[in-house]
């Protein structure tokens, strides 16, 4: 079964608990939302099959054994499974970025080291407890607007190890402050496991 791959490269995670990590990103195309700031281009995919996925991993790994599939969505394509058993057959440490409006299927989850959901504000109305991921590694929610509540909501949700805000870009500018404001008003009352900043790092340092 193939999927639309927009590009496979080797670089560091740049956001999140695992800023700096060196990795592989495979970056699929199609997502079940539409977010104004998605930086993802999905106008040009190529139809790949899990093996060719996985040798394309291979070939511009250079030594590096983690690999994280993003989007996009990846939890729209039937395929997933199957390119995680290929990727984890060949080794590698597994990663998922997903909005978690639908949660990775069984088989998946029993693939992947390490799931990172970022819940969207906007489309609050389609996180359903009977479909939405409800266990992660780490929440990560883009500062958009007044989402003090629905932050509050999907950490009450979600059970994660990290609950970290992302500020939001718009045009090439980085809304830090609106993050910040936000990170003070929701730890204000939140004594463990404060929520932290997670900036896009890649962006900031010039890097992929």
């Amino acid at each position: 079964m193939n999927l639309p791959v927009v590009e496979i490269f080797r670089s560091m995670q740049g956001e999140g608990a695992n800023t700096g990590k060196p990795v592989v990103f495979v970056r699929l195309g199609r997502c079940n939302l539409a977010c104004p700031w998605c930086d993802t281009d999905f106008s040009v995919t190529r139809p790949m099959p899990p093996e060719a996925i996985a040798d394309a991993v291979d070939k511009c790994s250079d030594g590096v054994r983690a690999v994280v599939v993003t989007g996009g969505e990846p939890t729209v394509h039937p395929g997933l499974p199957e390119l995680l058993r290929e990727l984890k057959d060949r080794g590698y440490w597994l990663a998922l970025e997903t909005n978690g409006v639908n949660a990775p299927d069984a088989e998946s989850s029993k693939l992947l080291d390490y799931v990172a959901v970022s819940p969207k504000a906007m489309y609050a109305e389609l996180y359903d407890d009977e479909k939405m991921a409800t266990k992660a590694d780490e929440v990560r929610i883009v500062a958009d607007g007044d989402i003090e509540d629905f932050c509050a909501n999907m950490r009450s949700r979600i059970s994660a190890r990290h609950y970290f805000i992302s500020p939001c870009e718009r045009d090439g500018v980085m809304d830090v402050a609106t993050a910040v404001a936000l990170l003070g008003r929701l730890n204000s009352s939140q004594r463990a496991n404060p929520w932290l900043l997670s900036l896009q790092t890649h962006k900031l340092a010039g890097f992929r």
